[in-house]
C-alpha cells in the first residue's frame, strides 16, 4: 500500500506539471502564477519589493508558488465527536493519511469551496468595485463576492460552496465575516471537515509593497471545541496574471482510469 501511495504522489506531480500552462513569451500575456520558472519567481519577488503601494490597494496577484500558505495545522483545535467521525471518514489522496483511492470531493470535481480555495495557492487577486470586493482564484477560475454595501449576513442562509461574506475597513485592515457554507467541502487536502454552522472572520492588512498579513479565525461549535486561528503572509507576484485552471470532469475520469485506479491496485 505504501508503494502505491508513493506511485500516486509521483503521478499527481507529473499530471500537475503537465496541466500547468506553458510560460508565455509575449509581453502582452504574462504567465499564470504557477507557470513562472524559479528565476522568474525570484525576479518577481525582487521587483515586488520596489513597487509603490497604498495600504488599501490590494490589486495584483497574490501568492508566489514558493510562498505556500495553509490553515495552521499546528493549531487545529480538538474536535467534537461529530467532527472526529467526519474526519475519520475522510480519505485524502495525498498527505500522511493519503490512500490511492480516496474520497476527496476534489476527485469528482466538486467545487473546492472556501477557505480551501484560498489555501490552494494557485494565485488569487482582489478586484474592488462599488459595493463589493471580488476575491478571484486561479484554481477553478472562480470568485467569491464580499459585499461592502452595508448589508448584514443572512440569518438562516441556504448553504453555498463559497458562503455569504460581508466586508468593511477598519483603518487599513479589511475585515471579512462570512457564514452559510456547504458542509460537503473539505477545509484542506487532509480532510478536515466543517459543518454548515462554520463562521469565518478574516483580516487582511497590506504591510509592505510585497506583503499582506492575513489572519483567519474559524469558529464551528459542531465540529471544533475552540476557534481555529491561522496567520500567514501573502507575497505579491507582479510578473503574472490569473490563468484558467479548471477541474474538468472528463479529464478527471480519464485520470482516474489511467492513473489512480492502477496505483490503487484496481485491475479491470
Amino acid at each position: 500500500m505504501r508503494a502505491a501511495v508513493v506511485v500516486l504522489v509521483a503521478l499527481l506531480a507529473i499530471v500537475s506539471s503537465a496541466n500547468a500552462q506553458t510560460p508565455q513569451s509575449s509581453k502582452d500575456w504574462p504567465p499564470c502564477n504557477r507557470c513562472l520558472t524559479g528565476q522568474q519567481e525570484r525576479d518577481a519577488a525582487a521587483k515586488a519589493k520596489t513597487l509603490p503601494f497604498k495600504p488599501r490597494d490590494f490589486s495584483g496577484v497574490w501568492g508566489l508558488a514558493a510562498n505556500g500558505f495553509n490553515l495552521d495545522q499546528r493549531a487545529v483545535p480538538p474536535m467534537t465527536a461529530e467532527g472526529q467521525a467526519r474526519y475519520a471518514a475522510a480519505k485524502p489522496g495525498l498527505g500522511p493519511r493519503g490512500v490511492p483511492l480516496g474520497n476527496d470531493p476534489l476527485m469528482i470535481c466538486d467545487p473546492v469551496g472556501y477557505p480551501r480555495s484560498f489555501t490552494y495557492n494557485y494565485g488569487m487577486e482582489f478586484i474592488e468595485t462599488p459595493g463589493r470586493m471580488l476575491q478571484f482564484f486561479e484554481w477553478g477560475h472562480t470568485w467569491r463576492t464580499i459585499w461592502t454595501d452595508g448589508r448584514a449576513l443572512p440569518v438562516n442562509p441556504e448553504p453555498r460552496w463559497y458562503g455569504y461574506a460581508i466586508g468593511r475597513w477598519n483603518r487599513d485592515t479589511f475585515i471579512v465575516e462570512s457564514s452559510g457554507y456547504e458542509e460537503r467541502s473539505w477545509l484542506d487536502q487532509d480532510g478536515h471537515p466543517h459543518s454548515d454552522q462554520m463562521r469565518l472572520v478574516e483580516q487582511y492588512r497590506r504591510v509592505a509593497a510585497d506583503a499582506m498579513e492575513v489572519t483567519i479565525t474559524l469558529t464551528d461549535p459542531k465540529t471544533y471545541t475552540a476557534p481555529w486561528v491561522s496567520r500567514m503572509t501573502l507575497r505579491l507576484n507582479p510578473a503574472s496574471e490569473i490563468g484558467e485552471y479548471f477541474c474538468v470532469p472528463s479529464d478527471e475520469e480519464l485520470y482516474k482510469k489511467v492513473m489512480r485506479e492502477p496505483a490503487g491496485g484496481v485491475v479491470k
